[in-house]
């Protein structure tokens, strides 16, 4: 009997992944014990022992549901029956305050991934995002109206960070752990309709799936593709533009008038993150307003997330900490 059809899509996603490693390299996979990060840890253990690679299995328990700490206990031991080399397990702290509960609990995750990734020596934490994820990033995206970065989805790739499965369909890592004899999880979150990415998933792709024709997850995937290449190159010509236009004293208004919005937008949001704002809470209406500030067609400040205020003198544009009040 053949290698299951579902099975070696994972393994394919995962050896291009894996396709330039060196012997000894370690990499890591973040598990959370759902179908997709499973079938992913399954094949990243095949795909590593031809070229010689360490395995690090790890699960993070966010202490949001009741029993999460025996869940991560389970899942480290199926880790371990997989056949990593070596597994891990923390618990964060989540804190939803002005970012609700799944942002909040993403900056968690992956900041302590981060420092496992460090801990571990790993090249880079494999994450089990699929195509579906993807098609459901580009459609909130779409809904919030929030700019081509959004609608390109996931990186395949960033700081550390590969996603192999972004090609795979979520049905292909239920088929892939089923036929392995993989026994997972389902998480009740990916149930409940209070997530908007939950109704996306279970209510508006059914509803385009039925009215559009089939395929549409990949449509959009593929879609999200072609608009990450056009947003990696102008990003690329924002950084050369960025050099030029921000210096000690600010941005300068007057090089910036003469960039296209598009570049000069995104030097603006460059320059502040590299002020202190938070690059995951600084969203297209703070780069809007202060593009506007910057041209004078607005006065004033503009507050941005990181306790950042930008203000504009007679000829950059500056950013200072915000005052607190009291």
């Amino acid at each position: 009997m053949g290698l299951h059809p579902a099975v070696a899509a994972v393994r394919h996603g995962v050896r291009r992944s894996l396709g330039s490693w060196e012997p000894g390299m370690t990499v890591m996979v973040a598990c959370s014990g759902g179908a997709d990060s499973l079938a992913l840890l399954s094949a990243t253990v095949f795909e590593a022992r031809r070229p010689g690679l360490r395995v690090v299995g790890v699960t993070v328990d966010h202490g949001l549901q009741d029993g999460s700490a025996e869940h991560a206990v389970r899942v480290v031991a199926q880790m371990a029956s997989l056949g990593v080399d070596e597994t891990a397990t923390a618990r964060v702290q989540v804190d939803p305050a002005g970012l609700g509960v799944e942002a909040a609990a993403r900056r968690a995750r992956y900041e302590v991934l981060g420092q496992l990734r460090e801990h571990f020596g790993a090249e880079s934490v494999l994450l089990g995002h699929t195509r579906d994820d993807q098609a459901e990033t580009v459609l909130l995206g779409l809904a919030r109206g929030s700019g081509p970065r959004s609608i390109a989805g996931m990186r395949r790739s960033f700081e550390g960070y590969d996603r192999p499965l972004l090609d795979v369909a979520r049905a292909d890592t239920v088929a892939a752990c089923l036929a392995e004899g993989v026994d997972f999880w389902e998480d009740p979150h990916n149930e409940d309709p209070g997530f908007a990415r939950v109704r996306v998933r279970r209510r508006v792709l059914p509803v385009l799936e039925d009215e559009l024709g089939p395929g549409i997850t990949a449509t959009l995937a593929r879609t999200a593709d072609q608009v990450r290449d056009d947003v990696q190159a102008l990003d690329a010509i924002a950084q050369t533009a960025f050099e030029r236009v921000v210096g000690p004293e600010g941005v300068d208004r007057e090089e910036l008038e003469e960039l296209p919005r598009a570049v000069g937008t995104r030097v603006l949001r460059l320059a502040a993150l590299a002020a202190g704002a938070r690059d995951a809470e600084l969203f297209h209406v703070h780069v809007t307003a202060l593009h506007q500030l910057a041209l004078g067609a607005i006065n004033g400040e503009v507050q941005l997330p990181g306790h950042v205020t930008a203000y504009a003198g007679r000829s950059h544009l500056r950013f200072r900490p915000t005052a607190v009040a009291g």
